[in-house]
């Protein structure tokens, strides 16, 4: 995709910016484009291999991802990527550098698709939030809600991750404020790339890399839990 949000979601410690340093990565190695990266702090650092790659760092370069965002706009770039979007204006930055033709990376410090879209809905004054909903609805690409969990026999971690892409059905959910309704798409959307965290954590457990316990934790929809054999 040449624009649109691609977001990577979870908590700390969730591996957030090894992916999105990987999403940098692959199209510095694939196209020649300008890419803009704002980060808190900078911990990878992109040499220009197809690409020219302009690292700042807030405190440093800048004062605040969304002064930031106003100012990498008037450069031109092809691709930006925001290391977080903590509030209204950098939001409300992302989302027109993403309607506008740039391809825009950024993360949230939510669990799961659902919650990540109202996140970015509620931060919006009430009289604002029908415009965002429209806004997100059209220019959001995917959401990647990530979590590392602790392998079997304590040999590291590994990822557990929902997948949500946007199609026809989950713009007209957003645009609706039927965020609820997402998650039976995301879980009926398979064959379209998506996953449910629900059942990448079952997938894992079922693969005897993840514990019971961990399993528990992290899943959320009782059904999927009353299925997971011990």
């Amino acid at each position: 995709a040449r624009q649109g949000l691609i977001l990577v979601t979870g908590p700390t410690g969730s591996g957030k910016t090894t992916t999105q340093a990987a999403i940098i990565d692959l199209i510095n190695n694939q196209r020649a484009c300008h890419i803009i990266t704002i980060e808190d702090p900078i911990e990878y650092v992109h040499n220009h291999k197809r690409s020219i790659v302009d690292q700042r760092e807030v405190g440093e370069d800048t004062a605040s991802f969304a002064r930031a965002l106003k100012f990498v706009l008037r450069q031109d770039p092809d691709v930006i990527l925001v290391g977080e979007m903590r509030d209204l204006e950098t939001i409300q930055a992302a989302l027109t550098a993403a309607e506008t033709g740039h391809l825009v990376l950024a993360t949230l410090h939510t669990n799961d698709a659902i919650q990540t879209v109202d996140r970015i809905i509620d931060v919006f004054p009430a009289e604002q939030q029908q415009q965002i909903r429209f806004q997100l609805s059209m220019c959001l690409l995917a959401i990647m809600s990530q979590r590392l969990l602790p392998k079997i026999n304590n040999s590291g971690r590994i990822l557990a991750c929902e997948i949500l892409r946007n199609n026809t059905a989950i713009a007209n959910l957003i645009r609706e404020g039927k965020t609820h309704q997402v998650y039976s798409v995301v879980e009926t959307s398979s064959k379209d790339g998506m996953i449910t965290m629900d059942r990448s954590v079952k997938l894992l457990y079922n693969a005897g890399m993840i514990s019971y316990e961990d399993a528990m934790a992290t899943m959320r929809n009782p059904k999927e839990i009353k299925d997971l054999e011990k």
